[in-house]
């Protein structure tokens, strides 16, 4: 008996050691590793405060909206994501179309789109160059072995061969939209990031100079020559790691020219705001409406597709795309339910949706030749 005691004795040392190493070592990479970015100077709190949707130390949705989880649901969460699931993912490699860097470079026709699968898109208006939440990276997530890889091997265009880019449009700091790696090998080619309030302490932690970030508040815009940017609201949330939860701000885009509007939707629960824009900035050209990721333990923070074929009604938008889907699992539900769904609400409410492959040039002017069942 008392040999038993202790060999168990022995045991609860060894795991009070390993799990004091676990913790030690996680403690250091949250603190030491660069993909959890930076954090607001006292200066910088101060000058939040200017906005409404600050209070507390904290950035707030419309009517105080948050997302909360038990205990139990946050299990529910961590199991849905951990267990396999029939069609969760892609059963082979999702092919992508290519471009070239000379077809980028040389291209003066009108505005076109090429989407990188998720919510990542290069747009070519004006002879401009945006990117839009510009996540290249395998995994959404601190380290590789935090997350699922993505669902195909390629993107249209790797980053090293892209040109030189005039302005990146980031919605929030979750590592779906704004990726430590991607930034890193895109800042020296980028001349300007529009970025909401607070996310800038990220890029300057990374390398990128004060003088290129334009931190922007709701309905606040800035120009880029003959292009307006405005970030408009969203109703999300934001953080990278378990201390800076809503530290910065989430929103949605608009991007304007003198002869388009295009809405870019960020991520966010449908709500009141969709009709707000649409009132405000409406009729859209083109709406990128999030449509994926969504759990009804989370529904305040994420659409449903029925919600995002809504919400382009809302907006007044000619046609819609859904994205925040195609590339990432993040969510419990099977990886072509999205596209499925919002497809079949956009019929019903009469609304034009186009569904274009991972690469594919979507030209604004030929809108309803874009589209086919690519996933199936």
């Amino acid at each position: 008996m008392k040999k038993a005691l202790k060999i168990i004795k022995k045991m609860l040392i060894w795991l009070g050691v390993v799990l004091g190493v676990l913790v030690i070592v996680v403690l250091l990479f949250i603190n030491l590793s660069p993909e959890f970015g930076g954090k607001a100077t006292k200066k910088q709190r101060v000058a939040y405060e200017k906005s409404k949707n600050y209070k507390d130390g904290k950035f707030i949705n419309i009517g105080n909206v948050t997302m909360e989880m038990s205990g139990g649901d946050a299990w529910k969460a961590t199991k849905g994501m951990l267990s396999p699931k029939a069609n969760s993912k892609p059963s082979k490699n999702v092919e992508v179309e290519s471009i070239d860097s000379l077809n980028i470079v040389s291209y003066k026709g009108k505005t076109r789109l090429v989407w990188f699968g998720h919510s990542t898109f290069l747009v070519q208006i004006n002879n401009k160059r945006i990117l839009i939440d510009p996540m290249f990276g395998d995994v959404p997530a601190p380290h590789p072995w935090l997350g699922v890889k993505r669902f195909s091997k390629e993107l249209p265009i790797s980053i090293e061969k892209l040109p030189e880019i005039d302005a990146v449009l980031i919605s929030h700091d979750h590592y779906d939209h704004l990726d430590y790696g991607s930034i890193k090998k895109l800042k020296d080619k980028v001349k300007a990031f529009y970025v909401p309030l607070g996310v800038g302490v990220h890029l300057e932690a990374w390398g990128v100079e004060k003088e290129r970030i334009y931190e922007l508040d709701w309905w606040q815009e800035a120009h880029l020559e003959d292009l307006t940017f405005r970030a408009t609201p969203a109703q999300h949330f934001s953080g990278r790691s378990f201390t800076d939860r809503a530290k910065t701000l989430w929103c949605s885009w608009i991007l304007e020219s003198s002869t388009e509007k295009i809405f870019f939707s960020g991520d966010s629960g449908y709500a009141d705001h969709f009709k707000s824009i649409g009132a405000k900035y409406g009729p859209f050209d083109f709406a990128m409406l999030e449509c994926g990721q969504y759990n009804k333990l989370w529904p305040v923070v994420h659409m449903f597709p029925e919600e995002t074929a809504q919400a382009g009604a809302d907006l007044q938008a000619k046609t819609i795309m859904p994205i925040h889907w195609g590339a990432f699992k993040l969510a419990h539900h099977s990886w072509t339910d999205p596209v499925e769904r919002v497809t079949k609400k956009a019929n019903e409410l009469g609304i034009h949706i186009i569904t274009p492959a991972i690469g594919e040039q979507i030209e604004l002017d030929s809108l309803g030749k874009t589209g086919s069942n690519w996933w199936e």
